[in-house]
Parts: structure tokens; sequence; C-alpha cells
């Protein structure tokens, strides 16, 4: 509706270009939309559907760092081989110079991406860090082979909405811990992280970094790249649904059949995306957007994982490293002689053990895998770069628990192990691998072992997306079930996902999902510029 609205508004001579007309749509949409989108929220809840002027070609749900990547190249930016770059893989360096006038965007992404290998599951997540950071798995740090242009006919307009600041979960991470990765494997297009400390005048000691550093350079990187005027902050969703309409009436109004309808005689329509905003002064402001694509791009820190036992929601039990941090901070902890228990074999476990142990708190370690299990985390780390880590991963192997001796005065590992209840005096039982049960009383717990996005938002909690549909969408054992190319999700067209919702839980990955999905819409609006076009008539749009 608001094409054909714009197209029977303006008037276009015979002699105007292709180009010059989707031109002047740009410039027209460009233009309406920011002035539309300034007053968010833009129409109140109890308004009727109808009355809403405007539908976004985009809107993500989510400003971390897989949104604001999303945002930067729907703004235009475009990425292309520069001119003296040579990749070290001579197979993908020929590819990229077949079409070194295009951007990478315009390419064949399955093409190039074709026999690459990485730590990611998904081959344009491969293809695009390897053109950002090639060969850095193999210690490697060469200068990225490509450079950026903004041309800003590309511009689709687009919302991202956050419950903060743009950054996400960046903003709430504990801020003593370092970063699992190096800080130019945290750095977005355009903007080198090392540029970035130089012009703030502080030093950058090593290559890893604090959390709140990076929470700071994103803030910043959406400033300095433009992209504020897409951003909206504080903003909380609580619906995304699809309108259908009759397919057997054009004059019906779109409606959200979610329940009690046979959607067979109905089209797939806009999506509905309902939600509050909070403002200043606390209060909630309601507003409704439509939109013909959403992505989503929440990130899985939202929601901890619980054990799923007896006395869980004991007070005495954290699921969460600031909780713990703020415990120990507030002198909760302090003096304590019973132990503190943490449940969880991956890094952010490991955090809280360094968090025990650095502040003379005595600690029971449990967790399931053995500690030779190739798996684990650690064994993926290199010493010289993590030796906090491997210091954990040391204790974790050589200060296990033996039923000869009693717990070790700091540290004592239960591998093989699991939480059966957690019981209102303090006390938890464990069990290990052969059905033998122990009791300790402790001084606290922290369950530790994973996050859930939250997709309350979406129609049974988002589980459908998944690659098992009876499950909660999680980052490695149920992400998103997406097409792996262009990041849309394969139950449901027009509905995209990237980032840790589809396993890129690292930073350097999850901007292949901006690539993804760009490409494809990009691909779309070319299509729907070619119909346009094959429509006009020597008067204008016929």
């Amino acid at each position: 509706k608001l094409l054909w609205a714009v197209c029977m508004n303006l008037n276009y001579s015979d002699t105007e270009t292709e180009g010059e007309i989707f031109n002047s749509l740009v410039q027209y949409f460009g233009d309406n939309l920011g002035r539309k989108v300034k007053a968010m929220p833009l129409v109140e809840e109890n308004s009727l559907l109808e009355d809403s002027s405007v539908t976004f070609p985009v809107v993500i749900i989510g400003n971390g760092p897989s949104g604001i990547c999303l945002s930067y190249m729907l703004s235009g930016y475009r990425p292309y081989l520069s001119s003296e770059a040579i990749h070290p893989n001579t197979i993908l360096n020929s590819k990229l110079e077949e079409a070194r006038h295009l951007s990478i965007v315009d390419q064949d992404l399955e093409y190039l991406s074709e026999g690459l290998e990485g730590r990611s599951s998904n081959p344009v997540a491969v293809l695009f860090d390897t053109l950002l950071h090639p060969d850095a798995d193999f210690g490697y740090d060469y200068p990225s082979v490509l450079h950026w242009k903004l041309e800003q006919h590309h511009y689709i307009p687009h919302l991202v909405l956050g419950k903060g600041p743009p950054g996400g979960a960046w903003h709430n991470m504990e801020g003593s811990m370092l970063t699992i990765s190096f800080g130019s494997w945290m750095e977005l297009p355009g903007l080198k992280f090392k540029d970035w400390v130089s012009s703030k005048r502080r030093n950058l000691k090593g290559d890893r970094v604090m959390p709140e550093e990076i929470a700071r350079y994103y803030k910043h990187y959406v400033k300095v790249m433009g992209l504020q005027k897409n951003f909206r902050e504080n903003t909380y969703i609580t619906s995304v649904s699809r309108l259908y309409r009759d397919q057997d009436d054009d004059d019906s109004q779109d409606r959200d059949i979610s329940t009690k309808i046979e959607k067979s005689n109905f089209i797939k329509r806009n999506w509905e995306i309902r939600g509050y905003q909070r403002i200043a002064d606390g209060s909630h402001v309601p507003f409704c957007l439509f939109a013909e694509n959403v992505a989503l791009a929440t990130g899985t820190l939202d929601s901890p994982a619980h054990l799923e036992i007896e006395g869980e929601d004991f007070p005495f039990v954290f699921h969460s490293m600031p909780e713990f941090g703020a415990a120990i901070n507030k002198g909760k902890l302090r003096g304590k002689v019973d132990p503190v228990l943490i449940v969880g074999s991956g890094l952010t476990a490991a955090d809280a053990v360094l968090c025990a142990y650095n502040s003379n708190i005595p600690v029971i370690h449990v967790f399931r895998r053995r500690v030779t299990d190739p798996s684990l985390i650690f064994k993926q780390l290199p010493k010289k770069l993590y030796p906090e880590y491997h210091k954990v991963y040391h204790m974790m192997c050589t200060q296990s628990y033996s039923v000869d001796s009693n717990l070790l005065s700091d540290y004592t590992s239960f591998p093989e192990h699991h939480v059966l209840s957690f019981k209102s005096d303090m006390k938890c039982v464990l069990q290990s691998i052969s059905g033998l049960k122990k009791i300790f009383k402790l001084s606290a717990a922290v369950v530790l072992i994973g996050s859930h996005p939250n997709l309350s938002f979406l129609k049974d909690q988002g589980c459908y997306l998944g690659h098992k549909s009876s499950q909660p969408i999680t980052c490695k054992g149920n992400p998103v079930e997406i097409d792996t190319f262009t990041y849309e999700c394969i139950k449901e067209a027009n509905l995209f996902a990237l980032g840790p919702l589809v396993g890129d839980n690292f930073v350097r990955f999850l901007k292949g999902g901006a690539l993804g999905v760009t490409r494809c819409l990009a691909t779309r609006q070319k299509k729907k510029q070619h119909l346009f076009v094959e429509r006009g008539g020597g008067d204008g749009i016929a």
C-alpha cells in the first residue's frame, strides 16, 4: 500500500532511468520515514491497526552487535575487495578477483563460501570472518581484505529496538573479567577497536579487554557511523505476530488469526509488533508497529538456564555472575566458613570460581563432564593467552574430591556429578555418576549452565522456529533453523534470525548474519524495483 501510494503521488518522465526512479523512491522513503519515527512510539496501543500510516521494510529486535552490524549494512555501507588485497586462501582470492567491481553483498555467497572451514556452522559467517580476519584461527593478524563504501541509494529504512543503550547485553556483563576474544575480534566493520581506544587516549594492555570497554565501543560506533536515527532505546516487545488477509475478499481488513480461524483461506501479510517504551519518569508508553520483515537479534543471555530441581528457588541460589558478584561486593559472604557451590563447566562458571577464589571463599565446583572431555572449552584456549582459565582447569583436574579425604580448604572439584536438590537449611545433595550421594552445607550456590533467549513475544516462545520444535531455543542445543545463506527462518517467511540465536556466539561470526540478511533483502528489493519499472507506462506508473 505504501509503495502504491508513493507511486501515485510521484510523477516520472519517460527519460528517467531505473536508477533515478529508485533513488527518488529511496529519498522519499528516507525523508518520510525519518519524520515518522522521531516520535516513537508511533501508534497508541488502543488505536485501530489501520490507523498506522507507516509499514517499515525492516524492524530489528535487539541492539547488540548483531543488530548494530545489520543496521550498518542496511544503511547502505557496502564491502568491496581492497585494490591491493590478496587473500591468503588462493582459491577464495581467485573467486574474489572474478567480481572485484561488485560489492560482496552483490555476489553469490554460496559460491564464495564453498569449501571454507571455520568455527561456525554457518558458511556465510565463516566467509565474512575470513574476509575480515584472514587466517585468524592460525594465529595470524592479517588486515582485512575489504574496504567499505557508503552507498546511500542502497539504504533500506529500518528500526532497531533495544531494552538499553546500543551494545545490548555487553552493558550488563561483569566488569572485572576479560573478554574471551581479542579486542580486534570484537570490532564491527569500518571502525578498528585499536583506533577507537587510541582516540580515547587509553592504553590497550594486551589483546583482551574488559566488557565495559566493548560496551562503550559499540555505543560510540552507532553514533560515529550515523546510525542513531534507526535506534530506539528502552523498548520492550510484548508481541510479534503475523497479520492475515482473506484471499477471497480484497476489501477485508488485516487480522491476527493465530488461534480461531483456519489459516488456509488467508494470505500472510505484514508483521505487527507491539510493546512499550519506558520513559524518563518510569512510566510505560505502549506502541504498535508494522513491518514487512522482522530480524531477531536478541542474543541468548535473557533467561539463565535452571537445573529444574527441588529448592532451586531458595534465595541463596544464584543464576548469574552479576547476582553472585553483587553478593560478594556487599560482603554477604565475607567470613563464611561454608563453601560456595558453583555448578557448570563453561567459562562463566570459571569466572565465578576465580571470583570466589580471589575473595578467599572456599569453592565446591560441580560439573557433569569428565575433566578429560575434549569438548571442554578450556581445551580450545591457548595457555599463554588465557592463563586464568587454565588455572581453573588445572584445579579441576588436580583438586577433585576423594572419598578418602575431606573438602580441600580453597577449592574442590566434583567431576561427573550433578545436584539432586537444595534444602531450606542451605544444604545441597550431590550425586555421582555411580549413584553415590553426598550432602554439603553451603554459604551460597551459583548455577551457571547456560542461558536461553527470551522469545516470549513469539507464539510458543519461538520454539517452533528451532530444529527441535518441541524444545526451547538455545545457542548450542536447539538454534533457530534458518536458510544458511539468507538467515531467513525455514518455518516463517520474512522472519530472520542472527547471532547466538543461530549458533554464532562469538562477535566475529555473528557479522556474517548481517551480510546474509542484507543480501537477501537487497535482492528482493531489486526484484520489486524491476517489477515496478516493468509496469510503468508512458504517463507514469500503470
